[in-house]
């Protein structure tokens, strides 16, 4: 069967393609506009060039850079079947990242769209490629909202971290032994917003107690003792100049504002997902633990569950793979986990694995034995290693389609 393989470098404008035959030949090299008319003319060029080298098959590759790609591979997978049913066609969207290496192994390539390009479809025409696509939109659908959730989830811990670090100016030690058990629990921002150290300081205890017991809603067992403690705390931590005060406190209250209003998006988003679930039948919610969110989170990754042919590669798609370290009859007792794959679904599958574990006796166990074998990071190791055995589990329920079991009711 003699192919076209077309490497496509896209850009926000204008995509460079590269028509190569199975020889390493260059039959084409130019430009099309980043739209319909783009495409089409690219479909056109494509079924000339078929047609007159007799050729049965063609092969496209793209890279995955961010979606400017996207409409363009999924117009051209909807439009080549309508224009020449009998010609085969594969559209592979390429990590670009491997295809970086694979251009390493040309010594004096420049760095040029043109050259991408070729290289894109030189790496088609040697192939071990990634599976090619499938009509997924539904997935792909679930995915702008998963993704979209992760991005949120992201820009709050690191708007917390922030807004931690602004505390330590207002309220060094509250930021070093808080005695309220969330720092961004209700009370805690009380005292945050409404007090000053100083103020805390010169409080009768009992008036304190009483704002404590109030802004609670009578949550505390022992407000006395938690009023002494953050006395003490307020009297050990240093003071701010005045100058400082209220472009401390508008820092803190603006950046407040500002979790708060993604935290109630993320939960728009949550409402949406779970609307969108209700249409895909899994098995995945059958743990218990892994909400629809979460479920989403997985499917919306990895697809098609068929594209894998086993848990382990599920697990290297993920990134939670290990290096291995052996030279003759050494081997490295540690390794490092490697630093590549899909960092949504890694992302869903650690999320996933630290609720599971909190249900499943067989995952808090698997977690305990691990958190107690780690030297260091004993909680972070722990759970990215019950994420790894939670990747078995996943692809037994896609493969399998049969509700999970709890270790208690086997047998």
């Amino acid at each position: 069967m003699s192919k076209l393989h077309v490497g496509i470098d896209v850009s926000l404008r204008s995509h460079h393609v590269q028509f190569m035959d199975g020889r390493g030949q260059d039959l084409a090299s130019f430009s099309v506009h980043n739209d319909q008319p783009g495409a089409d003319t690219l479909i056109r060029k494509v079924l000339e060039t078929t047609t007159v080298k007799h050729m049965d098959s063609v092969v496209i590759g793209m890279e995955a850079t961010s979606n400017l790609g996207w409409h363009l591979a999924h117009y051209l997978q909807q439009q080549f079947d309508g224009y020449r049913p009998n010609l085969e066609t594969d559209i592979h969207v390429l990590n670009a990242r491997k295809v970086a290496r694979f251009k390493k192994g040309y010594d004096t390539l420049p760095k040029n769209d043109r050259i991408d390009a070729w290289v894109i479809a030189d790496h088609l025409r040697f192939g071990r490629l990634p599976q090619a696509m499938t009509d997924s939109v539904q997935f792909e659908a679930l995915q702008r909202l998963t993704r979209t959730r992760f991005h949120l989830v992201q820009s709050i811990t690191r708007d917390k971290t922030f807004f931690l670090n602004q505390l330590f100016l207002k309220f060094s030690g509250l930021r070093q032994d808080n005695p309220f058990s969330d720092s961004f629990g209700k009370t805690s921002l009380a005292v945050i917003q409404e007090l000053e150290p100083e103020q805390i300081v010169q409080m009768p205890l009992q008036e304190l107690i009483d704002f404590l017991t109030d802004r609670s809603n009578n949550r505390f067992e022992n407000p006395e003792e938690t009023a002494k403690e953050l006395q003490k705390v307020a009297r050990n931590s240093f003071r701010l100049d005045k100058v400082m005060k209220d472009p401390v406190n508008l820092s803190l209250s603006v950046t407040l504002s500002v979790i708060q209003h993604m935290e109630s998006e993320v939960k728009k988003l949550d409402k949406a997902i779970a609307k969108l679930m209700k249409a895909i039948p899994n098995t995945l919610e059958s743990v218990q633990g892994i909400g629809p969110v979460y479920a989403a989170g997985l499917l919306a990754e990895i697809g098609d569950i068929k594209r894998f042919n086993n848990h382990s590669a599920l697990a290297k798609y993920a990134g939670l793979v290990w290096n291995q370290y052996q030279s003759g009859e050494y081997e490295a007792d540690e390794t490092s986990r490697m630093r590549t794959g899909n960092k949504y679904l890694r992302y869903y599958l650690i999320q996933a694995a630290d609720k599971v574990r909190r249900y499943d006796s067989e995952y808090a166990a698997f977690y305990q034995k691990k958190h107690d074998e780690a030297l260091k990071h004993k909680h972070k190791r722990a759970l990215v290693l019950t994420a790894r055995k939670l990747v078995r589990l996943v692809f037994t329920l896609l493969t399998t389609n049969q509700l999970y079991t709890p270790p208690e009711r086997r047998g």
